[in-house]
């Protein structure tokens, strides 16, 4: 297969790292990747996981259905939507009074589940993302990528050893797991920017898919939705 072209709807820079990294683990060819959101030449949507919504938001307005029926989407041979699953724990008004007028059709916020398991809180999120872009399922070309609680768990288990006290735990049900990974000694620690990402994460992350994959459910779920869209 030639290069898969990938576009890319994420809550941050540092994530769009981790996934484009996953991707390349995955694919026996690296991907083209675009990010689409957050987009810097089109700041007005912010970041974070209100950005993604507010995107979403905008694409339902247009009318389009299914990502794969818009035109502007249509040289991508996969579209990953993104949102961790401590969104499930988010309040729309977070999001400004905009949001707010449109809350009453969206799907409920909170929704987070008892963890573990991790992806019964994902599960619902992808209820909650359906609504956001207005359809009730996704096409073949689009799918979600949910990591828990955050994707900073995926950079853990990447870049601490087996027996750190971070990965004893459930590594998919700690909170706060950026604040963990700053407060790490100095050797081990890792700052939330694209830099520190590209320079350290992206690497152990594509070498140690395979120990993600192990330790978090989600990496899991993700690995076989990419497998199964394109290379199957």
């Amino acid at each position: 297969m030639s290069e898969p072209r990938i576009g890319i709807v994420a809550e941050g820079t540092t994530d769009h790292v981790v996934i484009t990294s996953a991707l390349t683990a995955i694919l026996p060819k690296a991907p083209i990747v675009t990010p689409l959101q957050p987009e810097p030449t089109l700041p007005r949507l912010g970041g974070g996981w209100c950005g993604v919504l507010k995107w979403c938001l905008q694409r339902a307005g247009e009318g389009v259905g299914r990502l794969e029926d818009d035109p502007t989407l249509e040289g991508f041979d996969l579209i990953v939507l993104h949102v961790d699953a401590d969104v499930g724990g988010a309040i729309y008004p977070n999001c400004g009074s905009g949001i707010e007028e449109s809350e009453s059709r969206l799907g409920a916020l909170p929704c987070a589940k008892p963890c573990p398991p991790a992806a019964d809180t994902a599960d619902a999120l992808h209820a909650v993302v359906l609504s956001w872009l207005g359809i009730s399922s996704f096409g073949p070309r689009t799918l979600l990528c949910i990591p828990s609680k955050a994707i900073e768990s995926w950079v853990a288990v990447a870049l601490l050893p087996a027996d750190h006290a971070i990965r004893a735990n459930p590594v998919e049900c700690l909170s706060g797991m950026e604040d963990r990974l700053k407060a790490l000694p100095l050797a081990q620690r890792i700052k939330k920017t694209k830099r520190d990402y590209q320079r350290r994460a992206a690497p152990a992350v594509a070498q140690h898919w395979g120990d993600i994959r192990a330790c978090c459910e989600q990496a899991e779920r993700f690995h076989q939705a990419v497998a199964k869209a394109l290379l199957q």
